[in-house]
């Protein structure tokens, strides 16, 4: 059982807190340096995490819990045009990024009006290549019901948010709403927007967390961040990535920031253990910029 936490501390000796997740058996998802700070998201057996904190305080670097480490998210908003981003949408881009989660944002092609709002079918598989999916919506209730169709029959957890207070029997094919997060056309810093925030990260928290209590029942073959690491260390092409994080770790797979006609037989010859990744999972070419998206199989796809 790993947990998952985000170090962050000064890019002096930190190879040293890397060596030590290594010698752990622990894994390193993320990491980004800017200037002289520098941000690991990692995950690391839950027995040893007061031997990571001990390590940060002696490079005086601190810990903290990632609980959405490990997932990729999309937060979708009905337009890319100024009336809907950039303010409520990225401010919950960014808020769930101190959690830990690697998140993806997505504008409608047709989303401005709630008369001609309207979702296209690669739209939706491209939001299904995520863990969970944020719909930043508008501030009106009739809106709000109106807009159901762009995310009632979508496969994976649906959260809404939105400024009115409204019960899910409004918003049907929605996982879960959050309210006080509407069309806000400025930074998301007052008391109320905070407490928002803060709510809108523990329902996603809880949904993310019941899903991986659901998949223990037939937990992937071969966990993800098992398959993430071998692909770095076994794909030279991994390190010409100059993406800030060139493999994403999801739930049940990983995108790898490679080209998929290029690279697709390489990723399937993947060691992992005793299994050949091509074995034990989809290769798939995703719709975001022709990459890779590897979807494990589970247990009892092999009895």
């Amino acid at each position: 059982m790993y947990e998952t936490l985000t170090y962050t501390g000064g890019v002096h000796k930190h190879e040293e807190i890397k060596e030590l997740i290594e010698d752990l058996g622990g894994f390193v998802l993320q990491e980004t340096t800017s200037q002289m700070d520098l941000v690991l998201t990692l995950a690391v057996p839950v027995e040893d995490v007061d031997k990571v904190d001990e390590k940060s305080r002696e490079l005086l670097g601190k810990i903290k819990r990632a609980p959405m480490a490990g997932t990729e998210i999309a937060i979708v908003s009905p337009t890319l045009a100024r009336q809907h981003l950039p303010h409520s949408a990225c401010d919950i881009s960014e808020y769930l990024r101190r959690y830990g989660a690697k998140d993806n944002m997505i504008g409608l092609s047709r989303g401005a009006g709630k008369g001609i709002s309207r979702i296209s079918e690669d739209e939706k598989r491209l939001i299904e290549e995520h863990d969970l999916v944020v719909f930043a919506l508008g501030s009106f209730r009739e809106c709000l019901m109106n807009k159901t169709h762009l995310f009632n029959d979508i496969d994976i957890p649906v959260v809404v948010t939105g400024a009115p207070e409204m019960s899910l029997d409004d918003l049907p094919g929605a996982t879960a709403y959050v309210n006080g997060l509407g069309r806000i056309p400025r930074r998301l810093k007052r008391g109320e927007n905070i407490r928002a925030l803060r709510n809108l990260a523990e329902v996603v928290e809880d949904i993310l967390d019941n899903r991986r209590k659901e998949m223990m029942d037939d937990p992937p073959i071969v966990p993800s961040i098992l398959v993430k690491t071998e692909i770095e260390n076994q794909v030279k092409a991994v390190e010409e990535i100059y993406s800030p994080a060139p493999i994403v770790s999801q739930l049940d797979g990983v995108r790898v920031k490679l080209n998929y006609d290029e690279h697709k037989d390489e990723i399937a010859e993947v060691k992992v253990d005793e299994y050949r990744l091509g074995d034990v999972s989809e290769i798939k070419k995703s719709l975001m910029y022709d990459y890779i998206l590897v979807k494990l199989l589970p247990e009892s796809s092999i009895i």
